[in-house]
């Protein structure tokens, strides 16, 4: 996660782009509903999106793998000291969720220290998190992230956590590795974990790139320490942000699209790493649909989700490994609402899931699925610190739709030509519809398709 939150854009009223009437009646047709089916349409935009005829001028395309879609849990998240009632109400959201992936940090983002002092270990935090995952029943997962302070020039038993994001000194890293096998063998639920987060404090000032030197002899000693104390646990890295500039810059790479140039220095540090490591299950990458500084999406909210499918595409010419995203970020336009109750930051993040499942991603993390006013994108719950908390967001019901679906392996996700519907199929004809943009979509005879609009259109048949 980002060291401090992105600001939230302005809101202004949604801009209208005119519609070609004549090419929208084209691709989008009338099919007729039989009074006998057993899945009437409940709502004018389930009967448009049930009108829309998805076999003219839309492009599909299958899912080439499963993909295991799940939440890293964050500072608040169900945890004891928020209001009973709220709290009861997330967790009934994330049991609904199906059984996923929920990722816990080793320290910070909710959990304590572990080691405060050199073998005097405090598990009560992470514990409780563990119990949450099998409350809900869930699968959980680590992030092997942070360090105790006494690891990075601290002393014994003090915690600064101003200081989080320091690495542990070279000279430590051997005891990282120790309570990172205390850790696996103390929770053997816990199936996979990720090396550190986003190379934090893994910089090289003086030549402006990522230590990937120091980060690769990191990971190689977790790495061998966690083997040696759970063989079968499969454990990923490098966990690089997968940054985008604008075209041209100075750390500018050959890789581009409509949505910027990737940086460099991550995929130089994913070479590195690839080559370097003692091995490895799979690779975690993070990234957003915006150039780094940048706040504001293109529409359709599809344009910049590409860059996931780009980064996964330049991955997969350089390994077989499975590919996960520890954290993605999905941006809005230009005068849309973003937040974890923004209807177009829900879209964006779906938009994000299509591009990262449709070409190949082993994985993906919502970061936070407890809204936050700090994070300015899409969570499953409002914040469960309020008491009136713990309310389905304009996110939840699709995730519900797509986490067992994506685990199947057997969507479809098609685009329709010349508007900015797009839609994720089921084997059995079920069909979530996404208007990627603020403009209404017109139907024949039907109520506009509103903007930013998620609509489940179960199988007539």
């Amino acid at each position: 996660m980002r060291a401090s939150p992105r600001p939230r854009p302005t809101s202004s009223p949604s801009r209208r782009v005119p519609a070609l009437a004549a090419l929208l009646v084209a691709l989008l047709a009338l099919v007729s509903c039989s009074s006998g089916s057993s899945s009437q349409p409940t709502s004018a935009e389930q009967a448009s999106a049930r009108a829309v005829d998805l076999s003219q001028g839309w492009t599909w395309r299958t899912q080439p793998r499963p993909t295991e879609i799940g939440v890293t849990h964050t500072q608040n998240s169900l945890d004891a000291t928020e209001p009973t009632e709220a709290r009861e109400r997330g967790k009934q959201i994330l049991t609904g969720s199906g059984e996923e992936y929920q990722n816990h940090h080793l320290m910070g983002f909710g959990t304590l220290n572990p080691e405060p002092s050199p073998g005097e270990y405090d598990w009560s935090s992470l514990d409780r998190r563990m119990e949450l995952t099998k409350e809900t029943d869930g699968k959980p997962m680590m992030t092997l992230c942070c360090a105790p302070d006494w690891m990075k020039g601290g002393e014994p038993g003090d915690t600064d956590w101003s200081k989080l994001e320091k690495a542990p000194d070279p000279e430590h890293y051997g005891d990282y590795a120790e309570l990172a096998a205390e850790a696996v063998k103390r929770y053997p639920q816990v199936d996979r974990v990720m090396v550190w987060n986003e190379f934090k404090g893994f910089y090289n000032q003086d030549e402006n790139r990522w230590d990937y030197e120091g980060y690769t002899t990191f990971y190689n000693e977790v790495y061998k320490a966690v083997k040696a104390a759970r063989p079968d646990i499969k454990v990923g890295g490098p966990y690089v942000v997968t940054n985008s500039v604008p075209p041209g810059s100075s750390d500018a790479s050959d890789v581009t699209g409509v949505w910027g140039a990737l940086d460099e220095r991550p995929l130089d540090a994913l070479d590195y790493w690839l080559k370097n490591n003692v091995g490895a299950d799979f690779i975690t990458v993070d990234g957003s649909t915006t150039n780094k500084g940048v706040q504001d999406a293109i529409s359709p909210v599809d344009v910049g989700a590409q860059k996931f499918a780009v980064v996964n595409d330049w991955i997969k010419q350089r390994s077989d490994l499975p590919i996960w995203w520890a954290e993605f970020y999905a941006n809005v336009p230009a005068g849309a609402e973003a937040g974890y109750d923004s209807q177009a930051s829900a879209v964006s993040t779906l938009a994000a899931i299509s591009a990262m499942a449709r070409s190949g991603a082993g994985g993906a993390l919502l970061w936070g699925p407890e809204g936050s006013s700090d994070l300015d994108y899409s969570s499953l719950w409002t914040p469960a610190t309020e008491s009136d908390g713990g309310q389905p967001t304009p996110l939840t019901e699709a995730w519900k739709w797509l986490v067992p679906r994506l685990q199947e392996g057997n969507v479809e996700f098609g685009r329709a030509q010349g508007s900015p519907l797009s839609a994720f199929r089921d084997a059995d004809g079920n069909v979530l519809m996404v208007n990627l943009s603020g403009d209404p979509v017109p139907v024949p005879d039907q109520a506009d398709i509103p903007g930013w609009a998620i609509v489940e259109v179960p199988s007539s048949t």
